[in-house]
């Protein structure tokens, strides 16, 4: 069997494959470029072949550096999975990514009961809204918006969407007419999400046709923290989550405008990778959270599901 490369030499080549930048390959594995450079040449020099081809500002691999770049991608990504799977007594480390608004309204006010039940357990929190790769990224647990139909991962759903309109106490007293029906929010100040297709669908689900401009003109914002604030400060009527506006709502800084929601497909769901679901850690935090969905919320395993990937 011959002998391996030196494992510094093949991190940097692999760095270095996936940035196609020996500077960026650098400042991910804590050195300089040109220690990059001198562990790549080691590597072409042991494995007697050249990996790039080399020109002014420009790095690019050759055939060979290509098919030596995948399977040594996934060498690494199962040596971080299976050392994330090491089972520690008593704690450990656990790092969970979730939405903004998520982590924000429903995720941080819970976390104080999961410390209690699992003092021994290193919690970090990231703020993120796409389905990343777990292993490149540091993740063991991620919480998403969508369909559950991640290819490959375990997801629970966690919580379930209902779209409501909503409004500071303000603002609805001072409107001419309590509104009755979904029609009568066409003439409101309208807050928007980003995209600006929330109101429109939602007039839509309700039969109101020609609702104007008012459907789509107005302050949109590009994350759902931002609209319950905006809302709750007076400045319109706004559509969000139930799940997320709640503790505003129960505050009273948020009123419902109409009565029943616009349940949707989406969901909030807890993801994993298979390969890590029983590390000790992310076996505990998964068992607490899904009991903290009350009885509208009650999880449902999606599991291995094919399918498009929602990165919201």
């Amino acid at each position: 069997m011959p002998a391996l490369p030196p494992l510094n030499a093949l991190r940097a080549f692999e760095a270095t494959a996936r940035h196609l930048s020996m500077k960026r390959a650098g400042e991910e594995l804590g050195v300089t470029p040109g220690a990059v450079s001198q562990l790549v040449r080691l590597l072409e020099e042991r494995v007697a072949v050249r990996l790039f081809e080399r020109s002014h500002r420009r790095l690019r691999l050759t055939e060979a550096g290509q098919a030596y770049a995948v399977p040594l991608r996934h060498a690494f990504r199962q040596i971080a999975e299976a050392t994330r799977a090491l089972p520690q007594a008593g704690g450990g480390k656990l790092t969970v990514s979730a939405p903004p608004a998520f982590a924000i309204s429903w995720l941080v006010p819970r976390l104080g009961r999961f410390r209690a039940a699992h003092p021994g357990i290193a919690l970090r929190i990231t703020t993120s809204r796409g389905l990343s790769n777990f292993a490149e990224d540091g993740m063991d647990v991620a919480i998403r918006h969508g369909l559950g139909r991640y290819k490959g991962l375990l997801c629970d759903r966690i919580a379930a969407i209902a779209t409501i309109p909503v409004c500071s106490p303000g603002y609805l007293a001072g409107l001419p007419a309590l509104p009755r029906c979904a029609a009568d929010l066409a003439g409101l100040r309208l807050l928007h999400d980003a995209d600006r297709q929330e109101w429109p669908l939602w007039f839509q689900a309700h039969g109101v046709a020609d609702v104007g401009p008012t459907a789509v003109d107005g302050i949109s914002f590009d994350d759902q923290t931002l609209l319950i604030r905006a809302a709750a400060s007076g400045h319109g009527v706004a559509l969000v989550t139930d799940t997320l506006a709640r503790a505003e709502l129960d505050a009273g800084g948020l009123v419902q405008v109409l009565e029943g929601g616009w349940p949707q497909e989406f969901a909030y769901w807890l993801v994993t990778p298979r390969a890590t679901a029983e590390h000790p850690a992310i076996a505990a935090f998964r068992g607490w959270i899904l009991g903290e969905t009350d009885g509208s919320t009650s999880p449902a395993r999606a599991g291995e599901v094919d399918g498009a990937q929602h990165r919201g």
